[in-house]
Formats: C-alpha cells, structure tokens, sequence
C-alpha cells in the first residue's frame, strides 16, 4: 500500500466508530510529513477583533462561494482538495468584492494531478502548496468527477481543462482562464486562527470525527468523547457568540443535507475535535485582473494519457442534435401556465423602467449565481436546465 503510516493510525482509530461519510481504511484527511517550506510572507499585525465575524454576512454581503458534496457520484475522500479549494474561493471573491462572477476552483485538479492520494486522501496544507507552484482552473474547465489519479481519473491536459461537441469526442480546451495561490502557510491556536479568518479570509483545519457529528442538525457542537484523531478537513468561516458560548462556523463537504444548511457550529476556545490545533491558509494570486490564461502547446494538445478519451465518440440516437439547438421551439404546461396576477409589464410602462438593469451589478452588489458549463464531462443540450 502506498498509504501513509500516519493514515493506517488514523485508519485504525476512525475503524472503531462506526462512521458513515468516513472510511475507516482510508480517511480522507492524511498527513505524509512531506511539507515543503512554508512561504507565509511577513506576519500578519494583530488588530482589535469584532466579537462576531463570518464570511456569508459581512455587512450584509455574502462572500462565501458554493457548498459541496464530496461522496457524488460516487465516494471518494477528496475533503483535503475540497476544504482547499472552498477556501480559496472564497478569498478570491473577497478580493474581488464580491463581484460577479464567483469563481469556484476545481477539486478535480487536485485529486488527479497534486502528489497526495486523490479520493484516498491527502491535507490541504499541501494543496496550497501545489498552486503554489503549479496553475490550477476552475469548475467550468474541470468538473468533480469524485474519482482521482488514485482510482480512473489520472492527470491529463483534459482533466486540467476540456470541452466536448455534439457528435464528436471531448477535446483540450485552450485559451483557459488559471488561478493558483501565493502566499501559504499553516496556524493554530484561536487568537491566531481569528486574526487569519479575520483580516484575510476562510482556513482550511483538519478534525477528528466523533459518531455524533455525523448526525448532527443544528446548534452549537461539542464533542464529550475526547475523540482528537484527525481524519477529516473542513473550512472555517468564520466565528461567533450565542448565549455565552463561543463557535467556530465550519463548512462541511458532505451537501447541505448535513447540519446547518452544510454548515456545523463547532464550540470555540477549548481545542474540541482539535479544530484548533492544524489548520492551513493560503492567499491567492491576482490572475483575474489582467484575466490570465493558459494556451496550449502542441505538446499538451497531444498529451498521450488524453488518447484514450479523444477515441471515444459518444454513442448518441439518430438525429440527435438535429433540432437547430438545445432549446426546443414549443413547451407546454400539462396544467396550464400559471401566471403572475398582474404582470411587470402592466404594471410598469416603459418610461419607468431603467435605460440599464444588469443583476450582476446592482448598486455594487452581485445577485447572481455562478457560471457553469453544460457540455462536460460529456455534451449534453441542458442549456434549458
């Protein structure tokens, strides 16, 4: 096995609960011991902290990207490149106020193409470090297939960046748009964690998985099994107060079914599921402002590990495609429509209505959502949906 040692221990510990979003084999937190240096830039000056900071409200601006679900379509113990790339996300829209449009960092990447173990796990301390030193897209280039290098989905030119037409086989997209991290390093400890969430942005912590936590709907979290083995990563948000009892806001990986729309709040100060004890962070490199992106070399467009993928021409039904497009000409309702009692359109005249309207900027704030990309990982004519 090329598993770690330190994940057949945490393996062995996480085997004695009967967890269902772990796998006690492999848990998807890991720890080879492998770091490279550090590249923190000069410390952070300590300044006077709000009681109350989280990322989803800051002055009534959300600044935090979407939420996720590690396990579809399938398994996979990818939380290390979740927790990490959530986390980057996030900062990149803190950097860009808020704008549209929100750019969400493809996992994908990671788990195929960085040295840690794909859907067997791995640390996001070390995925800062790879985009760090290596250009990393986005969700419209690569899509979570939740599988990695280590089980069907090895590292390729198309896994990095792809596209796919009608009829014919996926191919390399070129002239992407890349992203990666610049500054990175690791904090532990309250004072210091707040400082970081604070005055740059969400972390990214390892914590150990009590069988309770697995259920848990709501309020503020407390582990009473003294359970300190680290197999899971997470990010924090944020922190807070309610009634006396301070919380860090955690975003999970596990799909807004779990806890709190996605989120678990999990007791502040006292080092609990040792949330407070190995964390990481990462600044990101301003590739948006002069919208930098990759071309492809003759070498890429060729890549070997991709020939495979470019030989398969997708099995589709005579006349597919055929219909001038993805959106058909008619639809109709089985109940009827079910219209509005007054429409806009009577309501308002065309003097009333502004010479400009755009959602994604509205007064300075973005009401949009984010950007997708209907034709991978193969076509689809979803534009509709």
């Amino acid at each position: 096995m090329k598993y770690t040692t330190y994940a057949l221990l945490a393996g062995t510990a996480a085997a004695k609960k009967n967890l269902k979003f772990i796998d006690p084999e492999t848990p998807c937190r890991t720890n080879k011991g492998n770091h490279g240096p550090m590249n923190p830039g000069a410390p952070l000056e300590p300044i006077e902290l709000p009681e109350t900071h989280i990322w989803n409200n800051v002055d009534g601006v959300n600044y935090l990207t979407n939420l996720k679900n590690q396990h579809i379509p399938q398994y996979c113990g990818s939380c290390w490149a979740h927790a990490a790339t959530s986390a980057v996300s996030d900062r990149i829209k803190i950097a860009r106020k808020a704008q549209w449009p929100d750019i969400n960092i493809a996992p994908q990447v990671l788990i195929s193409c960085s040295g840690d173990d794909g859907c067997h796990g791995g640390e996001a301390y070390n995925a800062f470090e790879w985009m760090a030193k290596n250009e990393i897209t986005d969700e419209t280039c690569s899509i979570y297939r939740a599988r990695g290098h280590d089980n069907g989905q090895e590292c390729s030119q198309m896994t990095t960046c792809e596209n796919c037409m009608p009829g014919e086989p996926c191919f390399a997209q070129d002239n992407y748009k890349v992203y990666g991290t610049e500054l990175y390093g690791k904090v532990s400890g309250e004072e210091a964690m707040m400082q970081e969430i604070v005055q740059r942005g969400p972390i990214a912590c390892g914590i150990a998985v009590p069988e309770d936590l697995e259920t848990y709907n709501g309020g503020i979290y407390e582990d009473t099994t003294g359970d300190m083995e680290i197999v899971h990563d997470i990010s924090i948000v944020g922190y807070g107060v309610e009634d006396g009892k301070k919380f860090w806001t955690v975003r999970n990986s596990w799909g807004t079914h779990f806890g709190e729309e996605g989120f678990v709040r999990v007791i502040r100060g006292t080092n609990n599921i040792a949330i407070e004890s190995d964390c990481a962070w990462a600044t990101p490199k301003d590739t948006w402002t002069e919208d930098k992106r990759h071309s492809l070399t003759e070498e890429e467009r060729n890549d070997p590990r991709d020939e495979a993928k470019k030989a398969v021409k997708p099995a589709q039904p005579e006349g597919f495609m055929k219909r001038d497009g993805c959106r058909t000409e008619k639809a109709f309702f089985e109940n009827g429509e079910k219209p509005l009692p007054v429409h806009a359109w009577e309501e308002l005249g065309a003097e009333d209505v502004p010479a400009n309207w755009d959602w994604r900027n509205v007064n300075g704030t973005n009401f949009l959502s984010w950007t997708k990309n209907q034709h991978i990982p193969i076509y689809c004519g979803s534009c509709w949906a």
